[in-house]
């Protein structure tokens, strides 16, 4: 809705093409569609969370580098703070706990809860 609000804060120049970074945000909000579809069916997510967890990394690499080489001011690390920093741990502990059932090729199932053969 506001694709210069970044640039504004930041004190960077504004975009001459902020379609760009609208469309940037249309199509990171779509992934919010299939992380909701991971809450609906965990043990389905895996593949979804890891794409995700990557780009999560990769944001911030890519910002580091901006920064070191002074294309873009320090502040600019808000954005990978809020957007990417804080959902490392989430992601990275639901990948855990989803791996070896994406490994196998089974859903996820809690020990717990599993039936008793009747044998120790």
């Amino acid at each position: 809705m506001d694709p210069q609000w970044f640039f504004r804060l930041t004190g960077l120049p504004q975009s001459n093409t902020p379609q760009i970074f609208a469309c940037l945000g249309m199509v990171l909000g779509l992934y919010g569609i299939l992380y909701l579809d991971v809450a609906r069916r965990p043990e389905q997510g895996w593949l979804v969370a890891a794409v995700g967890l990557t780009g999560k990394v990769l944001g911030p690499l890519g910002l580091a580098w901006l920064i070191v080489t002074g294309t873009w001011p320090a502040d600019t690390v808000i954005l990978v703070v809020t957007n990417d920093l804080i959902w490392w741990l989430p992601f990275a502990r639901y990948l855990r706990d989803a791996w070896p059932d994406f490994r196998c090729g089974e859903p996820m199932t809690d020990p717990d809860n599993l039936p008793h053969s009747g044998t120790p």
